[in-house]
C-alpha cells in the first residue's frame, strides 16, 4: 500500500471515530430530560449507557487501525501483526 494511501485512511479513521463521538453526543443532548418533553430519566440513562458501550468499542476499534495504518505510512511497512507491538 503506498504511503500516502495509508496516511489517508489512518486519518480517516482518526475522523471517523471524532463523528461516531459526535453522533453519540447528538443522541445524548436529544434524549435528555426537559421541562417540555423528553426520554424519562431512567430510559435516558439506559439509552446513554448502551449507546456508550457501543460508541466506545467502535472508537477503540478505529484508533487501533488508524494507528496501525498511520504506522504503515510512516516506516513503510507494519512488520508486525496487530497487537504485537
Amino acid at each position: 500500500m503506498p504511503k500516502s494511501i495509508a496516511r489517508l485512511l489512518g486519518l480517516g479513521a482518526y475522523g471517523a471515530a471524532a463523528g461516531i463521538v459526535a453522533l453519540f453526543l447528538l443522541v445524548a443532548y436529544t434524549s435528555r430530560r426537559t421541562p417540555t418533553g423528553g426520554l424519562d430519566t431512567t430510559m435516558a440513562h439506559v439509552t446513554w449507557l448502551s449507546l456508550g458501550g457501543v460508541t466506545l468499542a467502535l472508537v477503540v476499534a478505529h484508533h487501533v487501525i488508524g494507528k496501525q495504518l498511520l504506522i504503515i505510512a510512516r516506516e513503510g511497512d507494519a512488520g508486525q501483526p496487530l497487537g504485537a507491538r
